[in-house]
């Protein structure tokens, strides 16, 4: 099911990027608008990375198996809610607007605090959670209250530095959605996922630095300004 959600959600969102194309900052959405796309795209690159440990909860939980999934799932998407972007997104625009020679060095700090996160034990220790389903479980039973599901899906979501990224890349770009999607996953159920996510913390850490160069490689925080007009319009 989950899955499915997720396959409908991929081509509603890449039909949205069509559209979208070029557009920077929160590209002139107000605050509903942005929180609505961006938990559709949320929806279309993590649900497969979530469905394997979602699937296991659902079949640990012994009555009202949809319903507690819906709340595991909708705590695994509200991790990585659409205010925190939007208020994030909005200041860099705003920023970069008023100060356009800070664009680059916006962009390094973004990508560089992206790289070494990907690169300290507290991703690492997130990884080992995320990669002992069992171990998941036994801690998610200890939860009580109306909201437990809820809390096991934000606790399983907690690997969100990537979607910084967004800001310097530019919110609605499909490849980089693509990309960060498939890199999530792999951490996630690869054997190699730790390896990996080193590996993507050094090559953010080079692409901090090659932006410094060539300040194209980050699209995101280029006419961030007509953006800003339009939300204000």
């Amino acid at each position: 099911m989950l899955l499915l959600v997720a396959a409908v959600a991929w081509l509603v969102t890449a039909g949205r990027a069509g559209t979208m194309v070029g557009m920077t900052g929160t590209m002139g959405l107000s605050l509903p608008g942005f929180v609505g796309m961006w938990g559709l795209m949320m929806s279309a690159m993590m649900l497969p990375s979530v469905a394997p440990v979602a699937s296991m909860y659902q079949r640990s939980v012994r009555s009202y198996r949809a319903l507690r999934l819906a709340g595991f799932t909708g705590g695994y998407l509200l991790a990585w809610a659409g205010i925190p972007a939007f208020v994030l997104t909005a200041f860099v625009a705003r920023l970069v607007n008023d100060h356009p020679a800070w664009a680059t060095a916006v962009a390094v700090v973004v990508v560089a605090s992206c790289g070494v996160y990907q690169l300290t034990p507290l991703k690492t220790r997130c990884l080992k959670h995320c990669r002992s389903p069992l171990s998941l479980l036994l801690h998610y039973g200890a939860y009580r209250g109306q909201l437990r599901d809820v809390r096991a899906g934000a606790h399983h979501g907690c690997c969100w530095s990537l979607m910084a990224l967004f800001v310097v890349v530019g919110v609605m770009n499909l490849a980089a959605m693509v990309v960060l999607a498939a890199v999530v996953l792999a951490e996630k159920l690869w054997l190699r996922g730790e390896v990996l996510a080193r590996v993507v913390g050094i090559a953010a850490l080079a692409l901090a630095v090659a932006v410094i160069w060539v300040p194209a490689l980050a699209p995101g925080l280029q006419g961030t300004g007509q953006m800003m007009d339009m939300a204000g319009s």
